[in-house]
């Protein structure tokens, strides 16, 4: 089979969509299809085609994750898109680049699959001031079924794509298939127990503490100022316990501010950013992964964490129900008071325990490898293709 992927931003930039697509196409190759990447990149000045991707001129457009904007006409594109001749076309984001994938299906007269990563509603304050945040939401919410309405097949990580949906007036079928992590990169028995000291040492960390970390680009929508409410509302008093951020992004300055201002920033420790392949010895320097984040919808950088044996405080998210099991890889809380007390039953479990729940948080996240995410998405590029 031959499959064409459109999506906004590619290597080298990182982020979580970045990372899916990354896995999807070793995972399509590894199982024998040739796979066209086209994607938005303000460093190039004309089209160039290198190594299976399609880099596409683009301006850059920082306010959002620095994402390119790409022109969604363009014939030299298209005649690439031609030439490749894709039996389907899958598309990951929706400005640009997706809508030039949606106008590609339809002039090869080919299905075009369609997967939903982010909610929207959540990021429309890094295009609008907040008075229009509302007024903006309508034509949004309209763009995301217009898309979604003309695909053969939707697919997203969970349940939240569904929901989703179905507020924007859409009741079409979504396939769930869960976001893919790189198993033998996120592997703790591979970092070195040195590199992972010399962490802890840098940021002053010391042996009695109980480490809880938190990975991802650091904007409102993540949350994290939650979780610092909640650390000076119940965990103030308890030193030993901190909190690693990893990421940086617009609001971390805001949240170093609060930090002080709640009188915790002797618990909280900003690493700022961090390189995807560098991240191993940074999650291996902490205990357990902690997140208050309800815009994520299979967060990939908990599923590293998992990984790497972290077991995981999730706050209570219906739509995101049994990513995260309490007591099997991780703790599930509602407020201050339940995180509170779910880490404390944790530092207060034996080595034998720990070191079960450790073992069965990395085998809850086993089988979700490259391959096994390309062998899901081949079932429903079939699917769209006999439609």
């Amino acid at each position: 089979m031959r499959i064409a992927i459109f999506v906004e931003t590619y290597l080298p930039y990182i982020n979580g969509v970045v990372t899916h697509v990354k896995s999807l196409v070793d995972g399509l190759k590894t199982l024998g299809h040739d796979v066209m990447v086209v994607t938005a990149d303000p460093k190039v000045k004309r089209q160039m085609y290198m190594d299976g991707v399609l880099h596409c001129p683009a301006i850059s457009f920082k306010r959002f994750y620095d994402f390119g904007i790409a022109p969604p006409l363009s014939t030299k594109r298209r005649s690439a898109i031609e030439a490749f001749s894709p039996d389907v076309i899958h598309i990951h984001q929706e400005f640009g680049i997706g809508f030039s994938g949606v106008r590609a299906a339809a002039a090869l007269n080919i299905p075009f699959v369609y997967t939903m990563h982010t909610m929207y509603d959540d990021y429309i304050y890094y295009i609008a001031p907040g008075k229009l945040v509302p007024v903006i939401k309508k034509p949004v919410r309209k763009y995301a079924k217009y898309i979604a309405g003309r695909a053969a097949e939707i697919t997203g990580p969970s349940e939240k794509v569904t929901e989703y949906l179905r507020s924007c007036g859409l009741y079409k079928p979504v396939n769930v298939i869960p976001n893919p992590v790189e198993i033998d990169l996120f592997d703790v028995s591979k970092v070195s127990e040195g590199n992972a000291l010399d962490i802890r040492q840098r940021f002053g960390f010391r042996d009695s503490d109980t480490v809880l970390t938190f990975c991802g680009r650091l904007g409102t929508e993540k949350n994290v100022h939650t979780l610092l409410d909640f650390w000076g509302e119940t965990l103030k008093s308890h030193k030993n316990i901190k909190l690693f951020v990893l990421g940086d992004g617009p609001a971390k300055d805001n949240l170093e501010i609060q930090a002080k201002e709640l009188g915790i920033e002797s618990q909280i420790k900003f690493s700022g950013v961090v390189a995807h392949e560098d991240l191993p010895p940074y999650l291996a320097a902490a205990d357990a992964y902690v997140t208050a984040s309800l815009s994520d919808t299979n967060s990939i950088s908990m599923l590293e964490g998992m990984a790497m044996k972290l077991p995981v405080f999730h706050i209570k998210d219906p739509l995101n129900k049994g990513q995260v099991v309490s007591g099997y890889n991780g703790f599930i809380y509602e407020n201050a008071t339940e995180l509170r007390d779910g880490i404390l039953n944790f530092v207060a479990l034996s080595d034998e325990d720990k070191s079960k729940l450790r073992e069965q948080t990395r085998e809850s996240v086993l089988e979700k490898g490259s391959v096994t995410l390309a062998k899901n998405l081949q079932k429903v590029y079939e699917k769209a293709l006999l439609k």
